[in-house]
């Protein structure tokens, strides 16, 4: 017969307080994206819940002033879905976006391009110009 995790974790008393406080945040989260404005809600999100204070993260500092100045609307919306809520902190905590390392390919230059290089290398007079080019043909790959 198939278990689900959740019911793993609730099985044991240290992961059940810990799926508690998850399934806590979880409708928090969805109550705050019920009632903030569409704009805050897509620049913003509960982070934790302490003794009756929300903490929210907002990814920027213009947000995070407007969701201070809604503090106590926000307040009482929230406490809406049974939880106390004294005080709402808002923290400007930018979102982690993961960065793909891209690795560089080497993009060969055609027989015919080195040797229009080459020819123009030949004609410039010696300076920062002529260096670069024969320092590109010297370090460019080669298409076959």
């Amino acid at each position: 017969m198939y278990k689900a995790p959740e019911q793993f974790l609730d099985a044991d008393a240290a992961t059940g307080r810990v799926m508690a406080h998850a399934r806590l945040l979880m409708k928090l989260t969805n109550r705050f994206d019920a009632v903030a404005p569409t704009a805050l809600r897509q620049s913003a999100h509960v982070a934790n819940y302490k003794s009756g204070r929300i903490i929210i993260h907002a990814d920027n500092g213009a947000v995070a002033a407007k969701l201070r100045q809604m503090n106590r609307r926000l307040c009482d919306e929230l406490s809406c879905v049974g939880v106390e809520c004294n005080e709402i902190e808002v923290k400007v905590q930018p979102r982690q976006i993961p960065v793909r390392s891209m690795s560089s390919t080497s993009k060969p230059i055609s027989d015919k391009a080195a040797g229009l290089l080459r020819s123009t290398v030949e004609m410039l007079p010696k300076g920062p110009l002529r260096s670069a080019l024969d320092n590109l043909l010297q370090r460019a790959a080669r298409a076959e």
